[in-house]
């Protein structure tokens, strides 16, 4: 019998991102999350930290919530999260916090001025 936690299911975004890419990046990323299951880990180490990357995130975590799913970053660049927090986006790419005790979540990270993973 499978287990019953989310599905998990990773992909990677690479080299900038133009205005032209958004709706084919988030019909792919939808048509993923459909298949999948719950959460999609999307490697951002290849992305450029621009607002149009911002705003590319942004839509695909607005289009997985919409399918009761989530979308989590991997790797994103201090460069990126400051992009995020100066676009006034860190309430919609905002991270849960873990529960009280809990330490260095893999999956979780994203904060002023960390690199490393966070959810979307």
């Amino acid at each position: 019998m499978p287990g019953a936690g989310p599905h998990e299911v990773a992909f990677a975004i690479r080299g900038p991102i133009t205005l032209t890419d958004l709706p084919g990046l988030c019909n792919r990323v939808c048509a993923l999350l459909r298949t999948s299951g719950d959460v999609v880990t999307c490697d951002v180490a290849g992305v450029d930290p621009d607002a149009v990357t911002v705003d590319a995130l942004a839509r695909l975590q607005l289009a997985a919530r919409r399918l009761g799913c989530e979308v989590r970053l991997q790797d994103a660049s201090a460069a990126l999260l400051e992009v995020v927090e100066l676009m006034g986006l860190t309430h919609v790419l905002a991270e849960p916090r873990p529960p009280h005790g809990a330490f260095g979540s893999p999956r979780l990270g994203f904060g002023r001025g960390r690199a490393g993973n966070l959810l979307l």
